[in-house]
């Protein structure tokens, strides 16, 4: 049988999306607010919410005016998603590696560190090259991912969280490029243990990754769209443009 990776099950449980229930709504809605300032996207532009979770960003840009559709890998998340399903906002389930037929967007939103899961470095250039099929000519592709340097040099390696009635212990390591986080917890009685990895992904490489298809115009440090400082910025944000 097949191995499941990582994200299919972890992210298609309610435990993730009860560990991050504490993500800012009024952060997250002013950092999409000025990506949509910069980029100059226009009322009734299609745009694609890559790996979009439980929809949140997509409802943002959904109120911004925009056409928008929201994938990804998780059923769970897609089916709480299409709960504010209305006209110019739907969701699918996909696999970012994969290029959707029959669409083509103005903008590519990957948020919230929705890139780098995958065991196979060749997976990252797959979700690259998916993109650019999808993307009209001259369209824009947002990542927004961790900042690796600072992720590196800051690494708070153990932790308890609590949530409700349950406390997560989440232990991290940095292992062969990639960031480890080993999630385990209790709930009435039956023990979890999930585990969560996204490789350490420095500027150079995403230019190395976006060369063949995109110009990089714009690199940000954090959602406020501060300039981006390798050794103190908690994010690297950056808008691409397809060739």
């Amino acid at each position: 049988m097949e191995k499941k990776e990582w994200f299919a099950s972890w992210f298609d449980t309610p435990f993730y999306h009860l560990l991050y229930n504490h993500r800012d709504e009024t952060e997250a809605q002013s950092f999409i607010h000025k990506l949509v300032d910069t980029m100059g996207l226009p009322q009734g532009s299609s745009v694609l919410d890559l790996a979009c979770g439980k929809g949140r960003h997509s409802r943002t840009l959904h109120s911004l005016g925009m056409d928008v559709l929201g994938t990804d890998l998780s059923p769970q998340s897609i089916a709480f998603a299409n709960e504010s399903s209305k006209k110019g906002l739907h969701f699918e389930v996909h696999d970012m590696r994969e290029p959707l037929t029959g669409h083509s967007f103005r903008a590519v939103f990957n948020l919230f560190t929705s890139f780098g899961y995958f065991d196979s470095p060749d997976d990252n250039l797959r979700v690259i090259k998916a993109v650019s099929e999808m993307l009209k000519p001259e369209g824009l592709f947002v990542i927004d991912f961790l900042n690796a340097e600072r992720v590196r040099d800051t690494l708070i390696h153990s932790e308890d969280i609590l949530r409700g009635q349950i406390t997560f212990k989440i232990r991290r390591d940095i292992f062969e490029g990639k960031v480890i986080k080993r999630i385990e917890f209790t709930d009435q009685g039956q023990q979890y243990q999930f585990q969560e990895q996204v490789q350490l992904l420095y500027l150079d490489d995403f230019k190395r990754l976006l060369k063949a298809d995109f110009n990089i115009l714009h690199t940000f440090g954090d959602y406020g769209l501060k300039a981006f400082h390798s050794s103190q910025s908690p994010r690297l944000i950056l808008i691409a443009q397809k060739k």
